[in-house]
């Protein structure tokens, strides 16, 4: 099937990552199905829905016309039959819950027409794990996007051993449609590649911090105010590139073997999250935020991110 030829997309699962893939097809003409267990749920996703729209209306993202009426086509219903059953793609965005997301693909590979394409929006589980749940496996794939949906352009598409060349394409060509910037991830590798730089960075900070170079907020403001604003507009490979790929040979021949590699979690962090300091769901950071504080952060990033956008606009 080619991206012509799409017309409906249907996502299961109507979370904060669920309804803000759902807003995007819809915002683009596509007709969309959005399935999850309780009419509440789904309530609360169109209102969620609403409010992304206007605040990317108000900021001049999205037309505003679009944006009010986009939610109102979205066929929101708890039967799952009825929300993939005319489906052309079916992108799932339930739980990290192996055992759920199998028995779910089972179903939608019965449920669902012959030629539809299913994808899964995990972060964890490969295409294989899923596609071997199904009798095609050619046309199951990852299409990992990244929080929040709406406001950051990445969906890493990733292959499994029995991905087709045509479900791969369909899916790349689909998502630029929609203003989406995907990245092919070419073979099944834990973390795709956006988490698996974001954790070796994490690492490195760990180390830094446990052997007392730095606190936390040095770290962090190293990166913000640093080399942080270069990787909003270049890639690592963009940024050496400009600055000398010769340089950069030398400094990484003598820094390479003094950066972390241990396979360990540093004890002391353990410990900050074994105190109760789990981050901004529990009001908890790491120097002792309070919920408002958390909040505000919350927002700093989101307003960060739609001045990013804007400027990004042709």
């Amino acid at each position: 099937m080619g991206v012509d030829e799409i017309r409906r997309v249907a996502v299961v699962g109507a979370g904060l990552m669920g309804h803000g893939i759902a807003q995007e097809f819809a915002v683009a003409g596509y007709g969309v199905s959005l399935h999850d267990l309780s009419a509440e749920r789904l309530a609360a996703a169109l209102a969620g829905m609403r409010a992304n729209l206007a605040l990317l209306a108000d900021h001049g993202l999205v037309d505003a016309a679009r944006a009010a009426g986009a939610p109102d086509g979205v066929r929101a219903t708890t039967d799952l039959a009825a929300a993939v059953g005319d489906a052309d793609v079916v992108i799932e965005a339930i739980s990290e819950d192996l055992a759920l997301k199998r028995d779910l693909f089972g179903r939608l590979d019965r449920l669902c027409p012959p030629r539809a394409i299913l994808a899964s929006n995990s972060s964890t589980f490969m295409p294989g794990q899923l596609a071997d749940a199904t009798a095609r496996p050619d046309r199951v794939a990852v299409a990992h996007y990244f929080n929040p949906p709406h406001l950051l352009p990445l969906v890493e598409v990733v292959r499994g051993a029995a991905t087709s060349e045509e479900t791969v394409a369909t899916l790349v060509a689909l998502l630029e449609r929609i203003g989406k910037a995907p990245a092919v991830v070419q073979h099944e590798a834990l973390g795709f590649i956006g988490n698996r730089l974001q954790s070796a960075l994490f690492r490195e900070a760990l180390a830094i911090v446990a052997a007392g170079i730095a606190t936390p907020q040095d770290v962090d403001s190293v990166v913000r105010n640093g080399f942080g604003r270069r990787l909003a507009v270049a890639g690592p490979f963009e940024v050496a590139a400009l600055a000398g790929f010769d340089l950069w040979l030398n400094v990484s021949t003598r820094l390479f073997p003094e950066i972390a590699s241990s396979p360990e979690v540093p004890a002391w962090f353990r410990e900050v999250v074994a105190r109760g300091a789990q981050g901004a769901e529990a009001g908890a950071g790491i120097d002792g935020w309070t919920p408002e504080e958390a909040e505000a952060r919350k927002r700093r990033m989101g307003e960060a991110l739609i001045r990013i956008a804007r400027w990004e606009q042709p």
